[in-house]
């Protein structure tokens, strides 16, 4: 008989069910997600830098 493989999601998703995850699993998530924040919070400043040069370059 064929066993069906367990297939465990690579990424964490907003609202999934943590119940039944481990410390361990949970606490990997917790680093994908603050790597996540972190990531985000780059591409917000390179944006704010983007458009404060676009902005000095227009003023008269």
């Amino acid at each position: 008989m064929f066993e069906e493989e367990i297939k465990k999601p690579k990424g964490h998703e907003v609202g999934m069910p943590i119940d039944t995850m481990s410390v361990e699993e949970l606490t990997e998530r917790v680093g994908i997600l603050e790597s996540e924040i972190a990531r985000l919070k780059l591409a917000i400043e390179a944006r704010g830098a983007t458009r404060k040069a676009a902005e000095s370059a227009f003023k008269f």
